[in-house]
């Protein structure tokens, strides 16, 4: 009896180490856990990559603690430890195109900062705006206002379009006879564009075809986030100018497969109805994407609160009252921002 409970005191005072260290290490990975989340709230985009690395090498770290703290040989540590190394080495190998791949690109995207959380992308046949930059995988809301998770290796491995947040040239094709002169279709088209707010429109003629000419109308949109909306309008100003200066829109087929009146002409009745056109179309597909921009927005100008705090600092001509009053009035700001980030986020 006494042998037997000596073997056990013995036997928990050997893994003692091992046990101290498994809940250390959990309560790590917990704290840790808390701290991330905390941090990608209040910290400017990219930041969580950089936290999720952290994560993985701190998962690894304990790992490796909890096998040496076990009571078992040098020889049989050894061999743990060269097991581990074989796994992931071979774990490396086989998914070395995937995980670490994205893994690499996800930092390559970081690091060249081509977009952000807003920005519009296209990638293939891939169109949203982008709500998520992640370690592994990139989300955008589509035009269809669902999510869309794309790896990032795909995204290094495409060509990736982003419209300039400060403007872009939008344009639309339109295929007519050769019966109307160009100068007559491209005052129409220029007074289309003008009429949804594009500036500096011009047209060109963009093939010569059998039966048709093909006319590209461009303009410059300064507000890129109603993208949609005035492509669409720009659709119904085309057809209303158009059919406002005599001009017909119709098909080389359709006009000589139907016979008609040569008196006929094919331009329905003009009739405006302005309730029917939704303008706000992006602020109900595009709403995580909206809220992913503001968030960033207001990251952004945290960064410049804490710039100014630095220039208080350096300014000799504050008395260390004033610079104490401006720094407490900066920091009130800053915590302000951050707990309607925090809120925001948690909504």
């Amino acid at each position: 009896m006494n042998l037997s409970i000596v073997g056990i005191k013995e036997l928990l005072l050997n893994w003692l180490p091992f046990s101290l260290n498994l809940v250390i290490g959990i309560l790590f990975v917990y704290v840790a856990q808390i701290i991330i989340k905390k941090r990608t709230q209040n910290s400017v985009n990219g930041s969580k990559i950089y936290f999720q690395l952290g994560m993985i090498a701190l998962i690894n770290m304990i790992f490796i603690s909890l096998v040496l703290s076990t009571p078992l040989s040098e020889g049989m540590k050894g061999q743990l430890l060269s097991l581990l190394g074989i796994t992931f080495t071979a774990a490396v190998a086989l998914s070395s195109t995937t995980f670490l791949g994205n893994i690499m690109a996800g930092l390559m995207i970081k690091v060249l900062d081509k977009f952000k959380p807003g920005d519009f992308l296209k990638i293939d046949v891939h169109f949203g705006r982008v709500t998520e930059l992640g370690l592994l995988h990139t989300e955008i809301q589509t035009q269809d206002r669902d999510l869309l998770t794309l790896p990032n290796i795909y995204l290094v491995s495409n060509p990736v379009k982003v419209t300039s947040s400060s403007g872009t040239v939008i344009s639309e094709d339109i295929s007519l006879g050769y019966d109307v002169h160009h100068n007559k279709i491209e005052k129409a088209l220029i007074k289309a564009a003008s009429n949804c707010n594009l500036e500096d429109a011009f047209m060109h003629i963009q093939s010569l075809g059998d039966f048709s000419v093909t006319f590209r109308i461009h303009g410059f949109l300064k507000d890129v986030k109603t993208i949609l909306s005035t492509k669409a309008k720009l659709r119904e100003e085309i057809l209303d100018c158009l059919h406002r200066d005599g001009i017909e829109i119709v098909s080389p087929n359709f006009m000589n497969q139907r016979v008609f009146d040569n008196t006929k002409t094919f331009i329905p009745k003009y009739e405006r109805d302005t309730a029917a056109h939704n303008a706000a179309a992006e602020n109900i597909i595009f709403d995580k994407a909206d809220e992913a921009e503001s968030i960033e927005n207001l990251k952004a100008r945290i960064e410049q609160y804490q710039e100014k705090i630095k220039e208080v600092q350096k300014d000799e001509s504050l008395s260390k009252e004033d610079k104490e009053l401006r720094i407490n009035n900066i920091n009130a700001q800053i915590e302000t921002v951050k707990n309607y980030i925090t809120n925001k986020s948690n909504s």
